[in-house]
């Protein structure tokens, strides 16, 4: 138990969260932290020690060979059993009883960490997700607005356009009233020189016909007139 607190308390380095983002973001399955350590044999052996021995040398093989190896230690004194090794083996037991004494305890509280420590990365990565899936939403909506700036813009296009074609067209219907308005001031400048040519010639002809009627003649055409009159009044009685 106090071994799995003392290696599960320790913060991962950030190059391994870099690395394992890195894997992340190359579609592979993310690593998941191991809830306990790998098993061991008494107390400190590992457990992968006794399979690479099961199938060469069988069950007893890793019993055999720990035996052996502490008996050459000694009989060679390679390890020489002085005063330090009694306090060695001191220490050990005094270690042992704290682990199985106090290490529920400190395993406990190391736990609670390890989840604090856990829910507060899970908390930031969820925060950043949601920071990136707004980022994302904003993006998409600029998106969006882009795009109607785009029809904003062919609308405007569009009236300008139009508005081009009005001035056009205004400035075409101006040019037909001034053009026609100069047309009818020389139709008018026609009819009237035609006016004042026959009015002209009429007082021409008539000047030249009173002018060529003699006094005898006007008094025989009044005298024949007044009988005209005296004839049809006495017809028409």
């Amino acid at each position: 138990m106090l071994s799995r607190a003392a290696i599960l308390s320790v913060q991962r380095p950030m190059g391994a969260m870099a690395a394992r983002a890195a894997a992340t973001a190359a579609g592979s399955d993310r690593p998941v932290r191991p809830e306990h350590p790998g098993k061991v044999r008494l107390g400190f052996i590992p457990e992968e020690w006794f399979q690479f021995f099961y199938n060469k040398t069988g069950v007893t093989g890793p019993y055999t060979f720990g035996v052996g190896l502490i008996t050459y230690l000694c009989s060679k004194e390679i390890y020489v059993m002085e005063h330090e090794y009694y306090s060695g083996l001191s220490l050990a037991i005094m270690a042992i009883v704290a682990v199985k004494k106090l290490g529920p305890a400190a395993a406990k509280w190391a736990d609670g960490e390890i989840d604090r420590i856990e829910a507060e990365w899970k908390q930031g990565r969820e925060d950043e997700l949601k920071t990136l899936q707004e980022s994302i939403e904003a993006e998409k909506k600029e998106q969006w607005r882009a795009e109607g700036s785009l029809l904003l813009m062919d609308a405007k296009k569009e009236n300008v356009a139009l508005q081009l074609e009005a001035a056009f067209r205004e400035r075409a219907m101006n040019v037909y009233n001034e053009v026609k308005r100069r047309l009818d001031y020389q139709v008018e400048c026609r009819h009237i020189e035609r006016r004042l040519n026959q009015k002209h010639m009429v007082d021409w002809i008539v000047k030249n016909v009173m002018a060529s009627i003699t006094p005898q003649q006007e008094k025989e055409t009044l005298n024949k007139c007044i009988a005209d009159l005296s004839a049809l009044a006495a017809r028409s009685k």
